[in-house]
C-alpha cells in the first residue's frame, strides 16, 4: 500500500512545477513484479492528471502574480509556451506528458481559459499513454 501512496506523490509531483520525475519509480515497481500492473498504471495516471489539474487551476487564478520574482515560470518560458500553445491550440494538450514543455503547457492552458473537460480528457489520454509505453518497453524489451 505504501508502494501505491508514493507513487501516486511521485506523479502528482512531477505533474506540478516541481523537478521530480514518476517514470523510474514506476519502472521500479513493475521490474518487482509485486504490484498489480494495472493498479500501478492507475495510481501512476491519477497522480500525474490531478498534478496537471493543479496546473491548469494556476493558470486560471495566478495570471495576475507572472511579474513577480517567486512566480514559478520565466517570463520567457511562459510566452514560449503560450506561443506554442496558441499555434497548436488544445492539441498541444497531447505533449503534456513531454518533460520539460508538458508542465507549463497545462499552466498555460488555464491561463488561456481552455475548457476543462476537454482539458481533462486530453491530459488523461497523455498521460495514461506515457506510463502504458512504459510498461510495454518494460514487458517486451526487459
Amino acid at each position: 500500500m505504501l508502494s501505491y501512496f508514493l507513487l501516486f506523490l511521485s506523479a502528482f509531483g512531477a505533474a506540478t512545477l516541481l523537478p521530480l520525475q514518476s517514470e523510474a519509480f514506476l519502472a521500479t515497481l513493475l521490474l518487482k513484479d509485486q504490484h498489480s500492473a494495472v493498479l500501478l498504471i492507475s495510481v501512476a495516471t491519477l497522480g500525474n492528471v490531478l498534478g496537471s489539474c493543479v496546473n491548469w487551476w494556476l493558470g486560471l487564478k495566478i495570471e495576475q502574480f507572472k511579474h513577480r520574482k517567486w512566480f514559478p515560470v520565466s517570463e520567457k518560458r511562459l510566452e514560449q509556451a503560450q506561443h506554442f500553445y496558441h499555434k497548436y491550440g488544445f492539441y498541444s494538450l497531447l505533449l503534456s506528458w513531454t518533460p520539460v514543455i508538458g508542465d507549463p503547457i497545462t499552466l498555460v492552458a488555464g491561463l488561456l481559459k481552455e475548457n476543462f473537460w476537454r482539458f481533462l480528457i486530453i491530459v488523461l489520454i497523455a498521460k495514461a499513454g506515457r506510463y502504458i509505453f512504459i510498461y510495454w518497453v518494460i514487458t517486451d524489451f526487459i
